[in-house]
């Protein structure tokens, strides 16, 4: 099948086994149909449908992929995706980890102007750099479901090059680096990392959890790779040059985006109620409302940020704990080793997760009471190589926790939703992450030393773990059912048949859809109880699986919501 970029129309028709569609040609001559209610629902030249006049707006695809039922767990543009997947995600974190080394040369530059919070504000840029990833992933989630994967991590790298580029011309004004790097890099990452989670979803199942643990396991590559190579280029060239060169690095983000053609359909469409505001129904068209319906998800997005208050403390606070606990021993070790773990622990907690029984949940779970426990004991450590050995335990499971979030919201809230899943979980959990280790710190600076805070530290991820088990008590019974990977809507709203078209309430739409119905719809065309009356009045037959086939080729789909 040739390539087809985003929001294409089919421009032919597509033959059925026991119907007829609508081609091209009936569509540019305005083909309709009248409704029960009196609507007639035509659908217009430009391929937009319009309803007693009015032109509504229906989400175009992003892809079309009218063969393949199920994603395809291989193939040279599966595997070139995970690739790319793999350097986004080294190059975002890997340069908004490896920080600490401009942070430095920063603060000596500012200290030899005289200013005397020269560490705070410097620190500061880098701070505002990772927030502001975590805290506006919710606006990339919404931003990928409106305008496709493929435009918005091209977006993100622009923003991101560009930041970069421009605080190299601005690197003596720390006022100005706050926008350029902490603002701009930061909001650049945000819209390039969630669709980078999200595409993976779309081209890979029964691998799911290995490819998300190797692309996740990018960062921690980058992390360790960058900071030497930075600090030569600080040496031999300056901070300038070292910006810019960081600006070319974020520049591949763009390129990869070029890979992010999505296989599934954005399937959200806001239903539209008399007396709903105009902003009303913006905002439901801009915000995936059906995740928040799903009481497991609901769980998740609240127990997560919950255990991650504590989560980020010894990351931030192991070199001063180690200057304090174990003088003249090496600082950077057990950082080091949590580094290393960590992406080996994506490596190897991504191929369990992918095994027949396993439940991802659990580990994840697994995960988060593990490193609660490594972190109490923190402070009851008297031997440095009992401490290393409990950084590396902290590194793999935070590669565990880590690599788990693209499948588990896959797993939660289906292809169409896991896009907004993943940028509020994101967001929700920047909150915690950035008070965490402050917290801790202003903790030491009163007591003068590390067992109240790494205490404190350890206790949120237990009890985040534990909370998560209330997802055993709750089902979704508003969820959506699945068809092929796909979450068919139990408003009924959209219908899927096999030919890859959609249809909103009994209109065809010439935007196609990856795989068949459920009920097994396969003439193209599935209408729901709302607009049954309609084609009844044309003359039907009964099936005997239940649906009502007609002599033109339409099937009834009972309205699950009164099944």
């Amino acid at each position: 099948m040739a390539a087809m970029a985003e929001n294409e129309p089919l421009d032919e028709s597509v033959s059925q086994p026991n119907g007829r569609i609508i081609s091209a040609e009936s569509r540019v001559n305005g083909h309709a149909l009248r409704t029960s209610n009196g609507q007639v629902y035509r659908t217009e030249s430009n391929g937009k449908i319009s309803v007693n006049g009015i032109q509504q707006h229906i989400e175009a695809p992003c892809c079309r992929d009218i063969h393949g039922k199920e994603p395809p767990d291989g193939g040279a543009r599966a595997w070139l995706v995970m690739v790319s997947a793999f350097l986004c995600n080294g190059v975002i974190f890997g340069l908004i980890n490896t920080y600490g080394v401009l942070h430095k040369l920063l603060t000596e530059r500012m200290t030899a102007q005289g200013d005397a919070e020269a560490n705070s504000k410097a620190a500061l840029v880098g701070s505002l750099a990772i927030g502001t990833t975590f805290f506006l992933s919710p606006v990339a989630g919404c931003l990928t479901d409106k305008i496709g994967l493929r435009l918005t991590t091209f977006i993100g790298g622009m923003l991101a090059s560009g930041g970069l580029l421009l605080s190299s011309f601005s690197a003596n004004n720390i006022n100005a680096l706050y926008f350029t790097y902490g603002i701009m890099f930061g909001l650049g990452g945000a819209l390039a990392y969630t669709p980078t989670l999200a595409i993976l979803g779309h081209y890979f199942k029964r691998y799911l959890g290995k490819v998300s643990g190797f692309v996740t396991a990018g960062s921690s590559v980058f992390t360790v790779i960058l900071p030497p190579g930075l600090d030569w280029l600080l040496g031999s060239y300056g901070l300038e040059t070292t910006l810019r060169i960081m600006s070319l690095m974020a520049a591949f983000i763009i390129v990869c985006s070029f890979v992010y053609k999505p296989l599934h359909l954005p399937l959200h469409v806001p239903k539209k109620k008399i007396g709903r505001s105009r902003l009303a129904v913006f905002m439901r068209s801009v915000i995936n409302v059906e995740i928040w319906k799903r009481k497991r998800y609901v769980i998740w997005a609240l127990c997560v940020p919950l255990a991650l208050f504590g989560y980020f403390v010894p990351y931030v606070h192991m070199m001063k704990f180690v200057e304090t606990s174990f003088p003249g021993r090496d600082v950077n070790l057990p950082v080091m080793c949590i580094g290393i773990t960590s992406g080996i622990g994506r490596l190897i907690f991504g191929v369990i997760a992918d095994m027949p029984g396993v439940n991802r949940m659990y580990l994840q779970q697994l995960s988060l009471v593990c490193i609660g426990l490594v972190t109490l004991l923190l402070p009851l450590t008297s031997s440095y190589v009992l401490l290393v050995t409990f950084a590396l335990v902290m590194g793999l499971f935070d590669g565990c926790f880590i690599s788990l979030l693209g499948p588990i919201a896959y797993e939660i809230c289906g292809p169409s939703g896991a896009t907004q899943a993943i940028g509020f979980l994101l967001g929700l959990c920047s909150l915690p992450l950035t008070i965490g280790p402050p917290v801790a710190g202003m903790i030491f600076e009163r007591t003068g030393s590390y067992t109240l805070p790494l205490i404190l530290a350890g206790l949120p991820p237990l009890l985040g773990s534990s909370m998560l088990f209330l997802m055993r008590c709750v089902k979704d019974e508003g969820a959506p059912k699945t068809a092929n990977g796909v979450a068919a809507p139990q408003n009924g709203d959209i219908e899927t048949s096999s030919n890859g078209d959609y249809r909103l309430k009994a209109v065809k739409s010439n935007a196609p859809l990856m795989s068949s119905s459920e009920n097994g719809v396969s003439n193209g065309y599935a209408l729901t109880n709302g607009s049954a009356s309609a084609a009844k009045s044309i003359g039907s037959t009964e099936n005997p699986n239940g649906l009502n086939g007609h002599a033109n080729g339409h099937v009834d789909v009972p309205d699950p919501t009164t099944e």
